[in-house]
């Protein structure tokens, strides 16, 4: 349909038509960059949210730690990508679409004036004929009453009998000019009309119905390039589509990631001490004259549960690092135990628990480790230049590389030194007499310890009294420690015996050299029982003094349990013994049979 015959008489309503059309142009461009400013602060405020959240610098070994962290970590991260997708939007519209409906806007109203200059310009040739025309008719009517007035003279004088013949000679001759002209004026009023009337025709049926179409067609194309758009702006954010549901999926990823058992154990390991738990209290008769020492004879400090740090009973401390704790929800404190490293800390880390201050050490000993590679990778890469040099001078001089070379080389003279310090703080630790007395000799889940300096009769579990836990085997990284010698179990004045599960408490007493009385069938020719049997899960190679080999799958009696050092004492089928890694072999303890 063409407006230029159904609108024929609308001029006005389609300019104005079409004036409205520019005008929803341009607030649709309001409304294009409202919308990209709403992604834009969206996009800003979720990355000020992720910001405010995510670890901080030195936090980030701690979010590591548990897995509902870490992968929380990994939701920030996601949603800090979800963000950038969201300012994808936003750049897009403002580069493509914004632009494009400027640009039609701009050939819209370039187009509409040049329409309505030819509209009024055919407008104004249309009335400019119909002016001539009533002007023709006008003087035609002009012409035609005066020719009646000539006339009705004319006849009047020749009634009259007064008159002369000369006087109505002259009034007829007057009738006959007036005559004329209204005839002139007549043809030429007919001649107007014939051409006002084509003027017309051709104005309704050619010139505006032209003027029509262009302005129909300016208006159809605004039409489709709208329609366009907002297409465009649907691809847009249908082409973001695809990495925002990759951001969802990394999020529901990371929620799958999270673990409550890996967490419990992850606590586990940090905060474990490394102490066994207390034994009972003995009973103090005072009608003996004889002093028993009331201190805790398994090694764990008095007073354990008020003073050993990272306890739940130290409730000042607790509330100092609430006070103190960064981190997500203040859950990382900054107490001594979590902040290893700490200015708090002693040189050795002996203020911590014997597990932390293990791991302390490891964790310092591999970071002198990774300081010296990197300082003997720079030394060869000096090295390598310097001979360079050598060979082709023009390239450089090789003595300017000297002092470098001797500054790296004492740098790293200085790192071994402080790491085999650190190393020897290590195996002093492993070295030094177990928290049970001096030195293990055994251990089974009821014990008794003598020592002849300050025991002078045996303790005994009382009936029904709930056995003392081992402690759990742990896993040390890098190196493990040296395991104790025989030599060095025979050099010790207290020893602790071990009983087996099928039979009561021993109360035979020992002297002060460590030598045992025991009863008949109840240990081995050498005083250590066999408590259980072991598989090797890995093969261990022996290369300390005191430690044995195993292959993978190999059978062995467990003669000693892991007392917190990571090694535990076993008998091989060729009666050989030694320690062994705790966490290369799985136990059966024969204990667990009677439960």
């Amino acid at each position: 349909m063409s407006w230029g015959t159904e609108l024929w008489d609308q001029y006005d309503t389609i300019a104005t038509h079409t004036l409205k059309g520019i005008d929803f142009c341009e607030r649709f461009t309001h409304f294009l960059k409202d919308r990209c400013s709403i992604e834009l602060k969206y996009a800003s405020e979720l990355k000020k949210l992720v910001k405010s959240y995510q670890p901080k610098k030195k936090e980030e070994e701690e979010y590591q730690q548990y897995s509902w962290a870490a992968r929380f970590w990994d939701v920030l991260k996601e949603l800090h990508d979800l963000a950038g997708q969201h300012e994808v939007i936003a750049e897009n519209t403002q580069g493509q679409v914004m632009k494009d409906v400027q640009s039609l806007i701009s050939e819209m109203k370039q187009q509409r004036r040049k329409d309505l200059q030819d509209g009024a310009k055919v407008q104004d040739q249309l009335r400019e004929s119909l002016a001539k025309l009533d002007k023709s008719r006008k003087n035609y009517e002009k012409a035609f009453k005066m020719a009646e007035k000539a006339t009705d003279d004319y006849r009047k004088a020749d009634a009259d009998i007064n008159l002369s013949r000369a006087e109505v000679e002259k009034t007829r001759n007057q009738m006959m000019i007036k005559n004329n002209q209204c005839d002139e004026s007549k043809n030429e009023y007919a001649a107007q009309l014939q051409q006002t009337n084509q003027h017309q025709r051709d104005h309704y049926t050619q010139q505006m119905p032209s003027v029509f179409q262009q302005m129909q067609s300016m208006e159809e194309n605004r039409i489709n390039k709208i329609k366009s758009m907002v297409k465009q702006i649907a691809d847009i954010e249908r082409s973001v589509i695809p990495i925002i549901n990759t951001c969802i999926d990394g999020m529901v990823k990371a929620s799958d990631g999270i673990s409550a058992e890996e967490d419990s154990k992850a606590v586990i390991d940090k905060y474990k001490s490394g102490f066994p738990i207390p034994a009972d209290i003995p009973f103090e008769d005072l009608s003996n004259s004889s002093v028993i020492d009331t201190s805790n004879a398994n090694g764990t400090p008095k007073n354990s549960l008020d003073n050993r740090k990272g306890t739940v009973s130290d409730k000042k401390k607790n509330r100092k690092d609430k006070k103190g704790g960064g981190g997500l929800f203040g859950i990382f404190t900054s107490s001594k135990i979590i902040g290893l490293l700490g200015e708090e800390s002693k040189e050795d880390f002996s203020d911590l628990p014997p597990n932390q201050q293990r791991k302390a050490l490891n964790r310092k000993i591999d970071e002198f480790k990774k300081e010296i590679a990197r300082e003997t990778a720079e030394r060869e890469g000096m090295l390598k230049m310097k001979d360079v040099y050598v060979n082709n001078p023009a390239l450089g001089d090789p003595n300017a590389l000297e002092k470098k070379i001797e500054e790296n080389a004492q740098k790293i003279d200085s790192l071994q030194a402080e790491m085999r310090k650190y190393q020897g703080y290590l195996a002093n630790m492993d070295a030094k007499p177990s928290p049970v007395g001096q030195r293990r000799n055994s251990l089974s889940d009821d014990s008794i310890s003598q020592s002849s300096t300050n025991m002078e009769m045996s303790q005994t579990s009382l009936p029904g009294q709930p056995p003392v836990a081992a402690n759990e085997p742990e896993v040390y990284t890098d190196e493990w420690p040296e395991p104790p010698s025989d030599e060095e179990f025979e050099e010790e004045g207290t020893v602790e015996i071990r009983k087996k599960p099928d039979k009561k408490a021993i109360d035979d007493e020992e002297d002060h050299v460590g030598e045992f009385e025991h009863a008949e069938g109840d240990f081995d020719e050498e005083g250590f029982p066999v408590i259980g049997t072991c598989r090797a899960l890995y093969i261990y190679e022996a290369g300390n003094e005191g430690s044995v080999a195993m292959t993978e799958g190999e059978e062995m009696f467990v003669l000693e349990q892991d007392q917190g050092d990571g090694w535990t004492r076993v008998r091989k089928h060729d009666n050989s013994e030694g320690f062994v890694p705790t966490s290369y072999i799985q136990c059966h303890f024969y204990d667990q049979d009677e439960v």
